[in-house]
């Protein structure tokens, strides 16, 4: 199992950085790991901004050279972890902007005419953790769900990706958030977690 986590904050002394920590010590502590790899994109540098002109259009960006190292990455991962805070009900601008150019046509999807398009990344699974500072059921009851219907449905399943997980913390800037208590229960579950 090669696992992929992506991280993104800018900040390594917040508790997102905390609960990458925990997902790496479960991994390697999981007989069924082969190998992990972190991408930091803020500490990578990844440029977000997307650009087309007469010279870079939008239906090349599948073979964007630029990119060729980050689409290695998602071919080479079985299973894909996104660590990242929820800001304005959805994930950060940066990892918006990796979505938007990793996730391309004739990559990650490939249109078929229809309604729906076929997916060129099943088999591989999804965990998103991410951490809020409103209540863990503000997304549920204010927004929606909007946060995980974005990524499980109209992106995840779009590029065949089928098996979605999420823990979403809320409550994290509070001292009765149970940090601890959450940064354990991502560690159990990448200690043991299969398939």
């Amino acid at each position: 199992m090669n696992t992929l986590v992506i991280y993104t904050h800018p900040n390594h002394q917040s508790l997102s950085y905390a609960f990458l920590q925990e997902v790496l010590r479960g991994s390697r502590e999981n007989a069924e790991v082969t190998e992990i790899k972190v991408l930091d994109l803020y500490e990578e540098g990844f440029d977000p901004v997307l650009v087309f002109n007469e010279q870079k259009r939008r239906r090349d960006m599948h073979s964007d050279p630029r990119l060729a190292v980050y689409r290695e990455q998602l071919i080479w991962a079985d299973r894909i972890v996104l660590v990242y805070p929820i800001w304005w009900g959805r994930p950060p601008a940066m990892l918006m902007g990796y979505i938007d150019q990793m996730f391309a046509s004739g990559f990650a999807y490939r249109d078929k005419g229809g309604m729906l398009p076929e997916g060129l990344l099943k088999g591989k699974s999804v965990v998103c953790i991410s951490v809020m500072k409103g209540p863990a059921h503000y997304p549920l009851l204010w927004l929606g769900n909007a946060h995980k219907i974005l990524m499980r449905k109209a992106l995840f399943n779009y590029v065949g990706i089928r098996k979605v997980k999420f823990f979403e913390f809320g409550s994290m800037e509070s001292p009765r958030g149970k940090h601890e208590r959450k940064l354990q229960q991502v560690y159990r579950y990448f200690k043991t977690v299969r398939g």
